[in-house]
């Protein structure tokens, strides 16, 4: 069975979302025959790869939110993160373009590192200090080295603009085809969807009917998961 999941980099529900649906498989009695894929799906898919700003900032910008309603929407987000076992940094994070990880990501999965190398992505920018917009492509190649990629072949990769350009373009036409207007957003075996980062029961739930049954795409259990979409990520408020 394979399950396609579409998220962009710079998305924390992504993040939280993969160690949730990763909880699932990881008790799923029929996880050694799951092929997991990462789409691609960028968030703001026109912004410069120049063009870096804190996180905070883009909050503001994006949802007119106080500067304390946006660290206020972070720390919860680190709290989320948390109960999964992630670290996330909830103070000093950049956002910029992902285009170039995305394309990286494509060729990863030629070498049978996409997962590797995704969540070293995610850990760059959602854990660490140094950032994965501001330096260059070198902080790219270094995390791609550790994920067991060669380092001359990904530089090749980013030197070249059109690399893996039209995979990445398809993959965001196909989330599009297939209603999704958000992230994450995971597909099994192309029998049922479930959007959002759901809890790990609706991901179990899910793995099971969809190991079991034959139909079209059916969206199981959207609820409010939080996501991220073209106009941001849903910004956690403290009740």
């Amino acid at each position: 069975m394979r399950v396609e999941i579409w998220s962009d980099i710079a998305c924390p529900w992504c993040y939280v979302g993969k160690a949730r649906f990763e909880k699932a498989l990881a008790a799923f009695p029929h996880r050694e025959d799951v092929e997991v894929v990462h789409r691609s799906f960028e968030l703001d898919p026109d912004r410069a790869k120049g063009d870096v700003q804190p996180v905070i900032t883009m909050l503001t910008r994006k949802y007119g939110m106080s500067e304390a309603q946006a660290q206020a929407g972070e720390d919860n987000l680190g709290a989320q993160a948390a109960a999964e076992g992630l670290e996330y940094r909830t103070r000093g994070r950049d956002h910029g373009n992902t285009f170039d990880m995305h394309r990286l990501l494509h060729f990863a999965g030629e070498q049978g590192r996409q997962d590797q190398l995704i969540q070293l992505f995610y850990r760059a920018n959602f854990a660490e200090e140094r950032s994965v917009f501001t330096e260059g492509d070198e902080r790219l190649v270094e995390l791609a080295v550790e994920a067991g990629l060669d380092a001359g072949a990904v530089r090749g990769v980013l030197a070249d603009p059109d690399a893996y350009a039209d995979a990445v373009r398809a993959d965001e036409r196909e989330a599009a085809r297939l209603g999704a207007n958000g992230v994450p957003f995971f597909v099994l075996d192309r029998k049922y969807g479930v959007s959002g980062a759901q809890p790990a029961e609706v991901f179990t739930q899910a793995l099971t009917q969809a190991w079991g049954a034959r139909s079209p795409l059916t969206l199981v259990d959207q609820g409010d998961a939080e996501a991220c979409g073209p106009d941001g990520c849903a910004v956690p408020q403290h009740g």
